[in-house]
């Protein structure tokens, strides 16, 4: 049960990681249009904080558990 956790939580924060980069890609940062009604929007800085934020986490609780987990097994 806890590999499966496991598992489970790491494809979570690999969506979330890998969503925070498109979403660097899939907007205009010049064009407050492309964002204006996006989550966290109207500002660039919401919109950033909303959808790559969590990615930035997800990718930090990796390295840690990782790190962790390669310690554990010396």
């Amino acid at each position: 049960m806890r590999k499966t956790a496991w598992i489970v939580s790491l494809v979570l924060a690999l969506y979330l990681v890998v969503r925070g980069i498109v979403e660097l890609f899939a907007i205009d940062m010049s064009d407050p249009a492309s964002y204006r009604n996006d989550w966290g929007g109207p500002s660039l800085l919401g919109v950033l904080l909303v959808h790559v934020g969590p990615g930035l986490l997800a990718g930090a609780a990796i390295a840690v558990a990782l790190l962790r987990r390669r310690s554990v097994d010396r």
